[in-house]
C-alpha cells in the first residue's frame, strides 16, 4: 500500500511538471516586427493568442490599424487590436511544441496550419504551413515582454 501511494504522489508531481512545461508558452510576446504585442493564454485547455497591443506608428488618424484584409468582408472595418490570431494550440511533451495550432495573418488575411517552441524562455519560434507540410511554411520569432 506505502508503494502504491508513493507511485501515485510520483505521477502527480510529473503531471505537474508536464503542464508547467506547456504554460511556458502563456503570457505577453511582440512579434517579430515589434509592431504589436500577442497575449498568448489557456482557454479549455488549449492555447489562443490575440493583438494585445499595435506601436502608436503603424496607426491611422489616431486609431489602430482595422482588419482590411479579412476574407470576411463584415469584419474588415473592425480593429486588429483583440484580434484572435493564435488558436487550438496543444502542447506536445515528447517533441517539447505546441501543435495543432493556427495562426492568423492580418497582413494578407489567411490563416495557416502552425506550430511553435520555445528557442529560449525569451524567444517563441512559430511555424505557419500550408496542405499539412511543415517544410511549406514560413517562420517566425517572437520575443517575451510585458504589457
Amino acid at each position: 500500500m506505502k508503494k502504491l501511494v508513493i507511485l501515485f504522489l510520483l505521477g502527480m508531481y510529473a503531471l505537474a511538471g508536464k503542464a508547467q512545461e506547456a504554460d511556458k508558452i502563456v503570457g505577453v510576446w511582440w512579434n517579430d516586427e515589434k509592431t504589436s504585442k500577442i497575449e498568448v493564454e489557456k482557454q479549455d485547455g488549449k492555447y489562443i493568442g490575440t493583438i494585445v497591443y499595435v506601436n502608436p506608428e503603424k496607426y491611422n488618424n489616431g486609431a489602430p490599424p482595422k482588419d482590411v484584409e479579412n476574407p470576411d468582408p463584415a469584419l474588415r472595418d473592425r480593429s486588429i487590436v483583440g484580434v484572435q490570431i493564435l488558436s487550438g494550440f496543444e502542447y506536445d511533451a515528447k517533441e517539447e511544441e505546441w501543435i495543432n495550432g493556427s495562426i492568423y495573418d492580418p497582413k494578407s488575411g489567411k490563416t495557416y496550419d502552425c506550430y511553435s517552441w520555445l528557442e529560449s524562455e525569451d524567444v517563441l519560434k512559430l511555424k505557419g504551413f500550408v496542405a499539412g507540410i511543415r517544410m511549406l511554411g514560413r517562420s517566425s520569432e517572437w520575443y517575451r515582454t510585458t504589457l
